[in-house]
């Protein structure tokens, strides 16, 4: 136990340090191919009904959390290609650096007042429609997707891979995927995408409320973070994405939320962190360097967490085996 669970630890840093050195490879991603799969599925099973999208999330995901247990079961006695294993898995997961670099490239093509290839590489961070935006709101659109996905591309999935290993890793980045892929409210995916949606709210809310108290102790201003957590957190559609983006905004002392447009559809969203002013092209610069410290204290606290566990429990084995051993005695 005591090897397992200093085994994972390993293969977690391994993993976040090979997503900081490669990022995401252009090509041959393992998530793009489970998407490529999970979209031949879905042509094969939509139909306009809760039970067939739930089937849709069950299969795939569950299928990807068996495969990863699986695997991890079959080297259970080879700690040394264990570990490996985690390593590969946290840097298939993780994905703060490629994060960090699509910020960055809008936020340089806004800075130099290239709005056309701003709009070009929005996409590639959310799903507003960039053509409806101009210069600051794009701004505001990358700060909100740093703040974001800094809980679903690196602190959820350390989270659960503390919690439950190689394949926790591989589920909740699966869910997260097909949230992405199904989880909206548009006509085609309203019914069909719903367990997607609700599955991945309930796997982010842990991986939300640390990326929240961590931004909280990481962010340059951390009074003006928790105020907005506590007054804004709960005001957002989203469970999870409230308490993230909200923390960030106070962090920042920037306002966010406001009206969205996404292919055609217009959202009014509640303000986060009213008093703060409208962010700017630094601010990009500013949230991304919050997510990197973010993302780095969360690979400190979850695997201090998963090593701690395993303590108490050979703690637990120890006492028990001598009790044992004295009442046999």
């Amino acid at each position: 136990m005591r090897g397992e669970h200093a085994g994972y630890a390993c293969g977690a840093a391994l993993g976040f340090l090979g997503d900081l050195i490669l990022a995401d490879p252009r090509r041959g991603h393992p998530v793009a191919a489970f998407g490529r799969a999970a979209g031949a599925l879905e042509r094969r099973l939509w139909r306009d009904h809760r039970g067939h999208g739930a089937a849709h999330t069950l299969l795939c995901a569950g299928g990807a959390a068996v495969g990863a247990a699986l695997l991890q079961r079959a080297l259970r006695e080879r700690p040394g290609a264990r570990t490996a294993l985690t390593a590969a898995a946290a840097w298939a997961v993780l994905g703060g650096t490629s994060l960090g670099r699509e910020a960055r490239a809008v936020g340089g093509a806004l800075a130099v007042g290239d709005l056309d290839v701003a709009r070009e590489r929005l996409p590639h961070l959310c799903g507003r429609d960039p053509q409806a935006l101009d210069g600051p709101q794009m701004a505001r659109a990358v700060v909100e997707s740093v703040a974001e996905n800094t809980s679903d591309a690196v602190v959820g999935a350390l989270v659960w891979g503390a919690v439950a290993g190689v394949p926790g890793l591989v589920a909740f980045r699966a869910v997260n995927t097909l949230d992405a892929m199904v989880g909206h409210k548009s006509p085609r995916y309203r019914r069909f995408g719903w367990a997607a949606a609700r599955l991945d709210d309930v796997a982010g809310w842990p991986g939300s409320r640390l990326t929240a108290v961590l931004t909280v102790v990481a962010g340059p201003d951390r009074r003006g973070a928790l105020r907005a957590w506590r007054a804004d957190g709960g005001a957002h559609p989203s469970p999870n994405a409230g308490p993230v983006e909200a923390s960030f905004a106070g962090a920042l002392g920037v306002r966010l939320g406001g009206t969205l447009a996404y292919g055609g559809r217009v959202e009014h969203r509640p303000v986060l962190n009213g008093g703060g002013r409208p962010p700017a092209v630094p601010d990009i610069e500013r949230a991304a360097r919050l997510s990197r410290r973010v993302g780095l204290l969360a690979l400190g606290v979850t695997v201090a967490g998963r090593l701690a566990v395993g303590a108490v429990r050979r703690g637990r084995k120890g006492v028990a085996a001598d009790v044992s051993g004295r009442v046999t005695r």
